[in-house]
């Protein structure tokens, strides 16, 4: 395979040309590819080409199709985050008051090791994990102010103080170590079991992590896989192989997974808002039809109805 070489602007534009995208104003789709960088804007042309094996576009497809893809992406990752945002603040809040209220508000309380899993196979996971947690204190003591005003102010970090530094990851990685009952007493307030809430908080961790690096969102797919649940039954999702075709490891198990941790009215607006960026898209692209675009997503054609089960 040959070495990629640097292609200026009006190489790119002609490349995307001899490609058979239609460009109307070259001068603007040149700012554009300036701005957004080839690459990241190409990334989207699986979407308009003719097959897998011909890398051509589909007849008719233009450069505004292209970005309005790019574009809707950027604007699904910026509602994602901003949903994903309110659970792991939900999911820290809830964490430390459970800890905190069982087993004390200073570090050397609520970091004992007899606090967590007893089983002997996660020795080394919990130890682990509890010496990320005391890096991020010393990491943080003086540069975060929340928490070196604890430690000025009282000589401690409290749990609910210490969760703010604490990565998303890293309260995925915290809850995995949870005694059994601490675990199912998180759990039942999204009326789950701990296993399902484990694989729930890993998925929306790398979700959260994609949308914050602005990596494409669309069409990724997860290793990890949701548990099958009503949704997917009550939306009559199609099976292949007797396994749902979505809402398994795509952008619609994001959306599941929501529907469990949001509160209806957030989720309700969060559904709306994504509606109206799929609206506008359909408003954009015409050599592609929306229902091939939501199945590339990941969403079956009636996802609009989640919002009305109970």
């Amino acid at each position: 395979m040959g070495n990629k070489t640097f292609k200026n602007l009006e190489e790119q534009i002609s490349i995307l040309e001899e490609k058979g995208l239609v460009i109307l104003d070259r001068e603007e789709a040149k700012q554009i590819l300036f701005r957004e960088n080839y690459f990241f804007v190409s990334g989207y042309r699986h979407l308009f080409m003719r097959s897998f094996k011909d890398k051509r576009f589909l007849p008719g497809a233009t450069f505004d199709e292209l970005y309005g893809a790019f574009e809707f992406d950027r604007h699904l990752r910026n509602i994602m985050f901003k949903y994903i945002l309110i659970i792991e603040n939900n999911i820290k809040s809830i964490t430390s008051y459970q800890l905190s209220r069982k087993y004390g508000i200073r570090e050397k309380d609520y970091l004992n090791p007899k606090n967590f899993n007893p089983d002997n196979l996660r020795n080394r996971q919990v130890n682990d994990v509890l010496n990320k947690m005391k890096r991020q204190i010393r990491a943080n003591v003086r540069s975060h102010t929340a928490t070196s005003h604890y430690l000025n102010n009282y000589g401690y970090i409290p749990l609910w103080i210490l969760v703010k530094v604490l990565s998303f990851g890293l309260m995925s990685e915290l809850y995995n170590i949870l005694k059994t009952e601490d675990a199912y007493a998180i759990a039942d307030i999204y009326h789950l079991d701990p296993d399902t809430l484990s694989i729930y908080l890993s998925m929306l961790a790398t979700y959260r992590n994609l949308c914050a690096h602005e990596d494409m969102l669309y069409d990724y797919r997860m290793q990890k896989t949701v548990p099958d649940t009503k949704y997917h039954r009550i939306l009559n999702i199609d099976k292949t192989d007797d396994e749902y075709d979505y809402g398994k490891n795509d952008l619609f198990a994001l959306v599941i997974i929501m529907k469990q941790m949001l509160t209806p009215d957030e989720f309700r607006e969060m559904l709306y808002e994504v509606g109206y960026e799929i609206d506008i898209l359909d408003g954009i692209v015409d050599v592609v039809p929306l229902n091939l675009i939501l199945n590339k997503i990941g969403f079956p054609d009636n996802w609009r109805e989640i919002v009305n089960i109970e």
